[in-house]
């Protein structure tokens, strides 16, 4: 990419954030019990577009929470026992989600498990978001290209905090990386975060 079409893709990309901005965004995270198909959600937090935190809370999962995925986000079993279950969450969530713009970075996993969640209680799951995902929009700004997925380049969060010199680590925990994903989106406006 030139430096001109390099400049040009950016300044479109600033263009899109603040219009999205002016909608009244909420960023969102979630931590689970792993990848799998049968993975839970057992946190989650929400973030306005001013950074004040909507939600932050435990989910108590289904079953027990794999000692792999503890390593990673450091939630335990015992953190979460007494924390509500996914469908008595979900009420008070929803209400923070539709009819706004919604952040996540890497939505495709934060959605699928927000579904299967449902489908884990067998709830119906028909809910629409105006998604952004901040990691494609951020694969764009950069810009650079993968030969091996023949596209444009992903990176994780903790890249792109890097990247922009923010201060807020990728803690693998809800609402440090929704700050960080919002600090992310806001920084490739030129914005302050």
């Amino acid at each position: 990419m030139t430096q001109s079409n390099d400049t040009h893709m950016r300044q479109q990309i600033a263009g899109f954030i603040r219009q999205k901005i002016s909608e009244g965004p909420v960023y969102m995270d979630t931590e689970t019990t792993g990848l799998d198909r049968e993975a839970e959600i057992v946190e989650v937090a929400v973030v306005d577009t001013h950074g004040q935190i909507l939600m932050q809370s435990f989910v108590k999962p289904g079953r027990p929470i794999p000692p792999d995925a503890t390593a990673i986000h450091g939630i335990t079993n015992d953190m979460v026992q007494s924390a509500p279950s996914w469908p008595i969450l979900w009420q008070s969530l929803r209400g923070l989600l539709i009819g706004r713009p919604l952040g996540l970075y890497n939505a495709e996993f934060d959605l699928r498990l927000m579904e299967q969640s449902m489908r884990n209680y067998r709830l119906p799951w028909r809910e629409t978001f105006n998604v952004i995902d901040v990691m494609r929009v951020y694969s764009d700004y950069r810009g650079e290209w993968d030969p091996y997925r023949r596209g444009k380049k992903i990176f994780k969060l903790e890249e792109a905090g890097r990247y922009f010199r923010i201060g807020i680590p990728n803690a693998h925990r809800a609402a440090a990386d929704t700050l960080l994903t919002r600090a992310v989106f806001h920084s490739m406006a030129g914005l302050d975060y």
